[in-house]
């Protein structure tokens, strides 16, 4: 069984309030995960390499300084909606609601103040810990009283298991993931193009200049985004149009129910870590950090162009304007729910 859960302190916000920051360990001390109560942010990740040698794989700051000034969300929970909302506008039920413009002319991951910059309840059920946001009626432009709860564990084969679920007051748009900046060869190893990825899907969302979904289903084959078999990344990075790598949601292959699907592996040869990535979510956004632009990380890391991937479970990107992708409105009679494995590995 995983360790006890234990919490300290990580220092406090600009308006005084207190941040905690939790350590989730399993018992052989092979997979250790921090996670703050602001924004839900997953800090670290410790994993052994395939000589049994720890690293932190995933990008982040020493102190509240950096996460509150920090635009990249790393490792925060993302909502209410992740991706963006073409005009930051969208109707409902017959009426127009208006967002925050964040990302120009268009709203991205929740808005100014979105759940990636709010403090969290903490709480220690059993072997979880239970993170809980009550996003006031009319946050963010946002209609109804959305309660949402984040559930973390580990388990003694290196699983992180993210669990979400959330419920309204009035009928609204959710769509929820985790926005974590993977390295499998330390955070502070500069670039991931030695990394190679698979991803189980073949249609994808093609996106115009602003990184907006088109509308259309493409379909991988014969293209650039065609990751269903194994693909170093930086043989394939830079031939994408534009050469700004991958920033695109992928279809994954249906499933029944609410059940996982395999969505994603990424291997790392020269360490032997890997991640997979496996979901109820009908997307997987694909990130490969061509904004990063982080000039001090932690230990003073410099985080930038194509330094992590980001494999971001989630509903299809500006479904609110596509009535033909998956729904993402949430009335109140109804529970969001998802679920989210990060599996890691070493060979």
């Amino acid at each position: 069984m995983p360790e006890e859960i234990t919490q300290d302190s990580f220092g406090k916000t600009k308006d005084g309030r207190e941040v905690k920051r939790y350590t989730l360990k399993n018992s052989s001390g092979s997979l250790v995960v921090r996670i703050l109560d602001y924004g839900g942010t997953i800090s670290e990740i410790h994993v052994p390499d395939r000589n049994g040698e720890l690293a932190d794989i995933t990008l982040g700051y020493d102190d509240m300084a950096g996460y509150e000034s920090g635009a990249a969300c790393m490792g925060a929970i993302i909502g209410r909606v992740a991706g963006r909302i073409a005009g930051g506008k969208f109707t409902l039920d017959g009426k127009t609601y208006t967002l925050c413009l964040n990302h120009g002319e268009h709203a991205l991951h929740g808005g100014k103040v979105g759940f990636d910059k709010r403090l969290w309840s903490g709480k220690v059920e059993g072997d979880k810990l239970v993170l809980k946001y009550v996003s006031a009626d009319g946050e963010e432009g946002y209609p109804g009283e959305l309660t949402t709860t984040v559930s973390y564990r580990v388990t003694d084969d290196n699983q992180l298991i993210i669990e979400y679920e959330a419920i309204t007051t009035k009928p609204t748009p959710v769509n929820l993931t985790n926005h974590s900046y993977f390295n499998l060869a330390g955070h502070d190893a500069g670039t991931m193009e030695d990394h190679i990825v698979t991803i189980d899907a073949d249609r994808f969302m093609p996106i115009d200049k602003y990184g907006v979904p088109t509308g259309e289903i493409g379909k991988v084959e014969g293209t650039e985004w065609d990751l269903r078999k194994p693909v170093r990344l930086g043989d394939r990075l830079h031939k994408v149009p534009g050469g700004e790598g991958f920033c695109h949601n992928f279809c994954l292959t249906p499933n029944e129910g609410s059940q996982l699907r395999f969505a994603a592996r990424v291997e790392h040869p020269a360490s032997g870590r890997s991640i997979e990535c496996w979901t109820t979510e009908p997307g997987l956004q694909f990130y490969n950090s061509y904004y990063l632009n982080q000039p001090k990380g932690k230990g003073g890391a410099a985080y930038t162009r194509f330094g992590a991937f980001c494999l971001e479970a989630q509903h299809y990107p500006n479904s609110l304007h596509e009535p033909s992708f998956p729904n993402i409105i949430l009335r109140p009679a109804e529970t969001y729910r998802q679920t989210t494995v990060y599996k890691f590995g070493a060979v």
